[in-house]
C-alpha cells in the first residue's frame, strides 16, 4: 500500500455517524449477539461474561512532525475474550477509529476466530490519525510509539496483531522489530500478515478475498445458482476487493462492478480485472478507469447484480437503501457492512447474506497458519496453505449452514450461534477463576 503525503478529504467521514443508533457498531454487533444468545437459551451469568470486553486500553501517541511540531494521536487496544487462546485482530490507522468501533470489531474477531474454529481469542486496535498526511517517516514513529504503549499485552502467547484499514506489511514489519527490541531477541510470531522475508506466510495478503470467493462459491452451489456468469458488484477494491475480484473471475463470475473511495466503474458485460488492477497501479483511483460507465458508491450498492461483495467499511447497507439491493447474494467482505436493520429488511426480500464471521474469516485462518509456521520455525508452500484455507472455509460454511437450517434461521444467527457455543463451551469447561 502506497501512503500519499497529499491531504485526501476523502478519507474523512464525520465521527457523529458513528453514534447514530442504527450505526453504532457495538451495539450493532451486540444486537446480533443478544438474539443468538436468547436463541441458545445461553445461561445468564455466561451471557454477561460474553457480553463484556476483557481488556479496553486508550493511549496517548505523541510523535514528533517532520517539521518539528509535536502532534498527539489516541490510539486504542481492546481485548475481548481470550478464552480460547491469544487474541487476535487488526490495527487500523483512520479518522473514524473510536473506543465504540474497536470494541465491536474485537468482538467481531471472538466470533470470526470461533466460526472457523481456530485457537485464538478476539482483539482489536487503532490509532485515530489520518495516515495521508503523515509521511513515511511520521507512520512510523507513530507505530512504533503506538506499539511500545500497548507492549504489555502483545506478545505470541497474549495478543497476536494484523493489518487492517490503513496498515500493511510494512507497519506490521515495524511492529515485530518494535517488540523485538523491547524483548532483545527476534520474535516473528507477535504479528502476522507480515513481509514473507519476515516469517510471513506465502497466500496471506490473497487470503480474505479468496476466502469470500470460496462461500460466494459454496452458496451458489446452495442456491443451485450456476456460477459461470453470474454477475457480481464488489464496493472496495483494495486487498480484499481486488483480490476477491481477480479470484472469482478466474472461476467463472462475471465481475460487473467495482469501486473504491473515488468511485465506481459498471460495464453489464464485464469488467477486465487485469485491465481495471493495471489502470489502478498507474492513476491509483478506480473512477479514473474510461472503459466502463461512472457510478457512485451508493449506486454500486443497489446495481442489477446477482452477488454483491461489500469489501469497503462498515454500515454502507442500512434500512435506508436495504430495500434497493438487487442482489440475490450479499458477501460481506468487510466487517459491519450491514447494519441490524438493514438485516431484517434483507431476509423480508430473501436475500442470502454471509455474515462478515464468515466471509472475511479467510485472513485470520491464514493468520492462524503463519502463527503456527513462525512458531514452529517450518514454512508451507502456497498450495498447501491454500488447499488448508479452502478445506476450513468450506466445512465453515456448512457447519454455519447447518446451524442455521436446524434452527430455522438466518446464516448471520446461525454463524452467531455456532461461534458463541464454543466460546461459551470453553468458559464451561474452565470455570471462574477467583
Amino acid at each position: 500500500m502506497t501512503m500519499a503525503t497529499t491531504p485526501n478529504q476523502n478519507l474523512i467521514r464525520p465521527d457523529k455517524d458513528t453514534f447514530l443508533s442504527e450505526e453504532n457498531p457495538f451495539e450493532a454487533m451486540m444486537s446480533r449477539f443478544d438474539f443468538a444468545a436468547q436463541k441458545l437459551s445461553l445461561d445468564p451469568g455466561l451471557y454477561k461474561v460474553l457480553r463484556s470486553p476483557e481488556k479496553q486500553i486508550i493511549v496517548s501517541v505523541p510523535i514528533a512532525r517532520d517539521n518539528g511540531e509535536v502532534e498527539v494521536y489516541t490510539g486504542y487496544r481492546v481485548l475481548y475474550n481470550t478464552s480460547r487462546g491469544p487474541a487476535k485482530g487488526g490495527i487500523r490507522f483512520d479518522t473514524n477509529v473510536t473506543l465504540d468501533e474497536v470494541k465491536a470489531l474485537a468482538a467481531w474477531m471472538t466470533w470470526k476466530c470461533a466460526v472457523v474454529n481456530i485457537p485464538f481469542g478476539g482483539a482489536k486496535g487503532g490509532v485515530n490519525c489520518d495516515p495521508s498526511h503523515l509521511s513515511n517517516a511520521e507512520l512510523e514513529r507513530l507505530t512504533r510509539r503506538y506499539t511500545s504503549a500497548i507492549i504489555e499485552t502483545l506478545g505470541p502467547d497474549s495478543d497476536v496483531p494484523a493489518p487492517d484499514v490503513n496498515t500493511n506489511e510494512r507497519v506490521m514489519a515495524w511492529i515485530m522489530d518494535t517488540y523485538s527490541m523491547h524483548k532483545r531477541h527476534t520474535v516473528t510470531a507477535v504479528v502476522t500478515g507480515k513481509p514473507v522475508e519476515m516469517g510471513g506466510s506465502l497466500g496471506r495478503r490473497e487470503a480474505t478475498g479468496r476466502g469470500c470467493m470460496l462461500v460466494t462459491r459454496e452458496a451458489l452451489k446452495r442456491l443451485r445458482m450456476p456460477i459461470a456468469g453470474t454477475r457480481v458488484a464488489i464496493q472496495g477494491f483494495g486487498n480484499v476487493g481486488s483480490i476477491a475480484a481477480q479470484l472469482m473471475e478466474q472461476v467463472g463470475l462475471k465481475v460487473v462492478a467495482v469501486s473504491d473511495k473515488s468511485g465506481g466503474v459498471y460495464n453489464p458485460d464485464g469488467l477486465r480485472i487485469k485491465e481495471v488492477l493495471q489502470h489502478c497501479r498507474q492513476k491509483r483511483f478506480v473512477a479514473d478507469y474510461k472503459d466502463a460507465e461512472h457510478i457512485t458508491n451508493d449506486q454500486l450498492l443497489t446495481i442489477d447484480c446477482d452477488v454483491l461483495v461489500p469489501a469497503a467499511m462498515e454500515n454502507v447497507i442500512t434500512s435506508k437503501n436495504a430495500r434497493d439491493v438487487k442482489a440475490r447474494i450479499i458477501c460481506e467482505g468487510a466487517n459491519g457492512p450491514t447494519t441490524a436493520n438493514a438485516d431484517k429488511i434483507l431476509e423480508e426480500n430473501g436475500v442470502f447474506v454471509i455474515p462478515d464471521i464468515l466471509a472475511n474469516a479467510g485472513g485470520v485462518t491464514v493468520s492462524y497458519f503463519e502463527w503456527v509456521q513462525d512458531r514452529g520455525g517450518y514454512f508451507w508452500d502456497e498450495e498447501t496453505v491454500n488447499q488448508r484455507l479452502e478445506r476450513i472455509m468450506v466445512q465453515s460454511f456448512d457447519e454455519v449452514a447447518s446451524m442455521a437450517g436446524r434452527h430455522g434461521l438466518n446464516l448471520r444467527i446461525g454463524a452467531y450461534m455456532l461461534a458463541i457455543e464454543r466460546v461459551a463451551a470453553v468458559h464451561r469447561l474452565r470455570g471462574m477463576y477467583a
